[in-house]
């Protein structure tokens, strides 16, 4: 790869990591889109973008626990269902066309609800659902998580947010734990990709580290609530047209 490619998707990634921890996410699916852009090899994009989520996500999830932006309890039972789920999931390969189109429009429908004008009324008194429910949604998207190589943070947000079950700071803490518990089981799971990271990677994971420490400032104590629901959905439809147009 030409040193001027390298600088350009590292920016690019550095830019992303930004972006998305802002909000307590990791960035996989910017990742995915860069490398996307720049053709590199599909077998090299997953565990790339694996490797980078569980760095970004550990340096956010550390920083919006300090910042006491948290609440374990809601985040254990998302985690106990995820996690095998994103393990078995990482060991098989899925088309891009049958998961592109659904993912798309329930990723643009979810965006367009964050960024109505209208308060999402359930905010306001927070109230998290019985485990067994968190546990089977955890489930779910540690599957898709596990498929598509992604930490899940851009499906959990949403959904917290949507239905009213933590406010939009702790929401960023326990999605940004999320995604690190939920991108170290798919990498495990996909241990025989590994082999395949590129040899640029270093100058990757500086340029997301970078991101990163910026993102997570930012998100921490720089944006109100609802401008943080704002700026979340902002991502979303990014991340939509990115499934819906690669």
């Amino acid at each position: 790869m030409e040193p001027t490619t390298i600088a350009i998707i590292a920016v690019l990634m550095a830019l992303g990591a930004m972006l998305y921890t802002s909000v307590g996410h990791a960035g996989a699916s910017a990742y995915l889109a860069i490398m996307a852009l720049f053709a590199i090899d599909p077998e090299v994009m997953r565990p790339t973008a694996l490797v980078l989520n569980v760095l970004v996500a550990s340096f956010a999830t550390w920083r919006f626990v300090r910042a006491g932006q948290f609440n374990t309890g809601l985040l254990v039972p998302f985690v106990l269902g995820a996690v095998p789920c994103a393990f078995l999931a990482g060991r098989f390969p899925l088309s891009p066309e049958l998961y592109r189109p659904v993912v798309a429009a329930v990723l643009f429908l979810a965006a367009i609800r964050l960024l109505w004008p209208r308060p999402i009324a359930a905010l306001a008194h927070p109230v998290p659902p019985h485990p067994v429910v968190r546990v089977l949604a955890g489930a779910g998207i540690g599957t898709l998580s596990g498929l598509t190589g992604t930490g899940g943070g851009i499906f959990l947000s949403p959904l917290i947010l949507l239905m009213g079950w933590e406010s939009p700071r702790n929401t960023s803490g326990v999605s940004s734990a999320f995604i690190l518990c939920v991108s170290l089981s798919g990498l495990l799971g996909s241990l025989s990709t590994v082999g395949r990271l590129p040899a640029e990677l270093p100058y990757f994971v500086i340029a997301v580290a970078i991101g990163a420490v910026i993102g997570t400032r930012i998100g921490i104590s720089r944006i109100p609530g609802d401008r943080l629901l704002q700026l979340l959905g902002i991502v979303l439809l990014i991340a939509s047209a990115k499934l819906a147009f690669s």
